[in-house]
C-alpha cells in the first residue's frame, strides 16, 4: 500500500492492501491518433470520406456489396461496421441486429491539483474496484471517471442524426455515491474544482466482450462493435479482424468476440438488461460458474421449471438455461470461488449415482443440423477431415478445419434410416457451424440444412442401470433398444413419444442420447423417470459431466479444441485421413506436417497435487519457472481421485511423466503429465 502511494501520492492506504502496477499503462490524444491512422492509410492506397452518411447497403449475387451514399454509390468487395454507438443504424442496413446497447458513461475534469502539477512526473491511471471509480492525469489537473449503480442507458428509441461530436445531458447527482467513495480514496478531489463534465454514450454487450468477425448469416461482412474502450482496443482488435478478413481465421483462437457466439437472441431489451448490469459490475472480477441473473432465463424447454421444482441449479449456455448440480438442499446458494466450493461434494455423489447406478440430464440447446439431399454425404466428406460413416444407424465423430488446416469444429454425424444425417455439435456452435456450412455448399450440389436445434432437445441416459430403464421406458422395441451397440442409433418411442436413440457417451459410462421433439419433451421425460423408479434413476447436472469427460479424455469445442491448433496437436490425429482425398484443410495440414514434423505445442493431461482449488483455463504452466504453456480446462475426476487438467505445452515439455508446475491462485503447484484417458481407455463400460 506504501509503495501505491509512493507512486501515486494523491491516494489514501486507509483499508488499502495493495494494488497491480502496469509499467507500461497510458493515454493518448484520440484526435491525433485517428488523424495519423487516417494518413498512414491513406498513404497505402485508402480512400477516406468525411461527412458522407451512408444510406444504404446492397449486397449482390456474387456476394459484393455496394454502400450507397448521399454523395453517391462505393462498390466494395468487404463491408466492416464500425459504427460505435450507431452499429445498429449501420446493422439494419444490412437486415441485421446485432446485440449492442449503449451506456450514458461521466467523467469529469479538474480544476489545476498542485500536487498533480509539482510531482516532477506523470501519475499513473488509476482503476479502483470498490469505489468504481478510475482517473489519469490531465494536465495539471485529474480525469475522473465513474461506474455508478444508477446507471442509464441511452439511445434505445433512435438516435437523433444530428448527435455528432456531442453529449448527453450532465446528471452529476447521478455519480454521487461514487464520488464519495472516489474522495475518500483521493482526498483532494474534496477540495478541488470541477473544470468539466462529460457525459458520452459507451457501447455493452450481452457479455461485456467486443463482437469481432463475420456478421452471422452474411457473406463478406464484418463488424467490430460493441467496444467500450474503442481506441484502446481498436489496434489489437483491428489486427484481428484484418487477418479474419484476409484468411479467414486469426493467428489467435477468436472465439470470445466473435459475433456469431450468440444465436439470435440478442434483443435489444435483453441486451440493455445486460448493459446495465456489466456496467455496474466493470471493476468486479467474474468468478468461475458465475452466471449473472440480468435477463434470465432467456431460454428455456418444457422441462426447465419441472427440473428446478426437483431442485436443479443452472448454468446458461448460449442463453439456455441447463442444469448444472441438483442443489443439496432448498434453499442453498452457491459461493462462487475460484477454489473448490461446497459444489464440489454434491458433483461427487452426482458421478458416483452415474457410475454404480444410473443419471437422467436434459442437454438442451445442443446445436442440431438436419442435412438432406443426394449429395450429402460426399458434401460432408469434404468438410470433415476423416472418415465420415455413411450406413444406416451408423453414429460417427468428425472434425471440420479451417483453410490454415487448424481445427474449426467438432461433429457428431448420425445417419437416420430415411436418409438424412443429423449434424450434431457444442451448443454454442449452432451459428458459427451453419455459417461455415452455407459457405462451403457448392452450387451444383443437393443438399439441404434445416436447424432443429430449437425444435428438439436431447435427455441422457447414463450408467449401468441404464439398458434396463430403456427396456421398461420403450414400450414397443424396448429389448432392441437397450442392446443398442455402441455408436449406433435407432427409431423408437419413450412411452408414446417418437425418439431418436444414440448409443453415444460424453462421460465414458454406458449411456444413451435420447432426441425427442420439445412438444413431446415432458412426457419422454416423465416415462423415463418412471422406468427409472425401480432402479434408483436420479438427475445429474453438467457440472459431473465435465468432470467426468476430463477423466476420460474427451475434448470440449472453444475451450481444448481451437484454432489456433491442428488436429495432431491437439491429440486427434486417429480422425484425421489424409488418404482420403480432398477435403477443407488438407493441404494446409500436409505443409504443416512438411514444415513441423513434430509439433511445437501438445495438448496434455496434467495430474494437478492441490485439494484447494482446480486450474482455470488460461493459468499458465511453467518448468524450472518459465512459463511453456497454458490450461485450458480443468475440474476435479471424481472415479478417479485426481484433480484434472488440459493444457496446450511445449513438445518438449509433453512427454507422459514430466514435471511442471501451475500457478493456481497464486501458488506454484506441481503437475504430471500422464495419459490422456484416466477412466477405463478400453472403453469396455461404454459397450457393456
Amino acid at each position: 500500500a506504501q509503495e501505491c502511494q509512493r507512486r501515486h501520492p494523491l491516494i489514501s492506504t486507509d483499508n488499502l492492501i495493495g494494488g497491480l502496477w502496469d509499467p507500461s499503462d497510458g493515454d493518448i490524444d484520440p484526435m491525433q491518433l485517428c488523424a495519423a491512422l487516417i494518413r498512414r492509410a491513406c498513404r497505402a492506397g485508402a480512400e477516406f470520406h468525411r461527412h458522407t452518411p451512408v444510406v444504404g447497403l446492397v449486397q449482390h449475387a456474387d456476394d459484393t456489396w455496394t454502400v450507397q451514399t448521399e454523395k453517391g454509390d462505393i462498390d466494395c468487395d468487404v463491408v466492416i461496421n464500425a459504427g460505435g454507438y450507431r452499429v445498429n443504424e449501420i446493422a439494419a442496413l444490412m437486415g441485421v441486429q446485432h446485440p449492442v446497447a449503449s451506456m450514458e458513461h461521466q467523467y469529469f475534469l479538474t480544476e489545476e491539483i498542485p500536487a498533480v502539477r509539482d510531482a516532477g512526473r506523470r501519475l499513473p491511471l488509476l482503476r479502483c474496484p470498490i469505489s468504481d471509480f478510475y482517473c489519469r492525469q490531465d494536465k495539471t489537473g485529474l480525469l475522473v471517471g465513474f461506474y455508478e449503480q444508477q446507471c442509464k442507458t441511452w439511445g434505445l428509441n433512435g438516435i437523433d442524426p444530428h448527435f455528432t461530436n456531442a453529449l448527453c445531458p450532465d446528471d452529476i447527482e447521478r455519480v454521487a455515491d461514487v464520488l464519495e467513495g472516489a474522495m475518500a480514496r483521493m482526498p483532494a478531489l474534496a477540495q478541488t474544482g470541477i473544470r468539466s463534465i462529460v457525459n458520452g454514450p459507451i457501447t455493452y454487450t450481452i457479455d461485456g466482450a467486443p463482437l469481432v468477425g463475420a456478421v452471422p448469416g452474411k457473406r463478406n461482412a464484418y463488424c467490430i462493435v460493441g467496444l467500450r474502450a474503442g481506441l484502446g482496443e481498436g489496434g489489437g482488435h483491428g489486427w484481428l479482424l484484418a487477418q479474419m478478413i484476409v484468411q479467414g481465421d486469426a493467428c489467435y483462437d477468436t472465439w470470445c468476440i466473435d459475433p456469431r457466439r450468440f444465436s439470435g437472441y440478442g434483443t435489444v431489451a435483453l441486451t440493455a438488461l445486460k448493459a446495465v448490469e456489466d456496467y455496474q459490475n466493470e471493476f468486479r472480477f467474474h468468478f468461475p460458474h458465475e452466471h449473472r441473473p440480468a435477463g434470465r432465463p432467456i431460454k428455456t424447454t418444457p422441462l426447465t421449471a419441472v427440473l428446478a421444482a426437483e431442485g436443479a441449479a443452472f448454468d446458461v449456455v448460449n442463453g439456455w438455461e441447463r442444469v448444472a448440480y441438483l442443489k443439496p438442499a432448498p434453499d442453498f446458494i452457491e459461493e462462487h470461488s475460484f477454489r473448490f466450493s461446497a459444489v464440489e461434494d454434491v458433483v461427487a455423489e452426482e458421478v458416483a449415482a452415474v457410475h454404480t447406478k444410473c443419471g437422467i440430464s436434459e442437454i438442451c440447446g445442443f446445436t442440431r443440423l438436419a442435412l438432406t439431399g443426394n449429395d450429402v454425404h460426399n458434401f460432408l466428406d469434404r468438410m470433415i477431415c476423416g472418415v465420415v460413416p455413411r450406413t444406416a444407424g451408423k453414429v460417427g465423430l468428425g472434425y471440420l478445419l479451417n483453410h490454415q488446416g487448424m481445427l474449426k469444429g467438432e461433429a457428431t454425424l448420425a445417419n437416420l434410416p430415411d436418409g438424412s444425417v443429423w449434424y450434431g455439435a457444442a451448443a454454442a456452435a449452432t451459428v458459427h457451424d451453419m455459417d461455415w456450412l452455407h459457405a462451403h455448399l457448392r452450387p451444383d450440389e443437393d443438399v439441404q440444412i434445416t436447424s432443429l436445434t430449437e425444435s428438439h432437445t436431447t435427455l441422457i441416459l447414463v450408467g449401468p442401470r441404464a439398458p434396463a430403464i430403456m427396456a421398461a421406458a420403450c414400450l414397443i422395441n424396448g429389448a432392441t433398444v437397450a442392446e443398442l451397440p455402441w455408436l449406433r442409433l435407432c427409431e423408437t418411442h419413450i412411452g408414446i413419444v417418437p425418439a431418436i436413440v444414440m448409443a453415444i457417451s460424453f462421460s465414458g459410462e454406458r449411456a444413451y442420447e435420447i432426441h425427442v421433439n420439445n412438444a413431446q419433451l415432458h412426457a419422454a421425460y416423465a416415462a423415463l423417470r418412471r422406468a427409472g423408479e425401480a432402479h434408483e434413476l436420479r438427475l445429474f447436472g453438467s457440472r459431473a459431466v465435465e468432470s467426468m469427460r476430463l477423466e476420460k479424455g474427451y475434448l470440449h469445442w472453444k475451450a481444448d479444441m481451437l484454432t489456433e491448433f491442428d488436429p495432431y496437436e491437439t491429440g486427434l490425429e486417429r480422425f484425421v485421413r489424409m488418404e482420403k482425398g480432398d477435403f477443407i484443410g488438407r493441404e494446409a495440414l500436409q505443409q504443416r506436417q512438411i514444415s513441423n514434423p513434430v509439433p511445437k505445442q501438445k495438448l496434455v493431461t496434467l495430474d494437478i497435487a492441490s485439494d484447494i482449488a482446480p486450474a482455470h483455463s488460461g493459468a499458465s504452466v511453467y518448468s524450472q519457472n518459465k512459463i511453456v504453456g497454458t490450461v485450458t480446462s480443468g475440474a476435479r475426476g471424481h472415479r478417479t481421485g485426481r484433480n484434472l487438467a488440459y493444457a496446450f505445452v511445449q513438445h518438449v515439455h509433453a512427454a507422459e511423466g514430466n514435471e511442471l508446475a501451475i500457478d493456481i491462485i497464486g501458488t506454484m503447484t506441481p503437475a504430471k503429465v500422464i495419459p490422456r484417458c484416466q477412466f477405463n481407455p478400453d472403453n469396455s463400460r461404454l459397450r457393456s
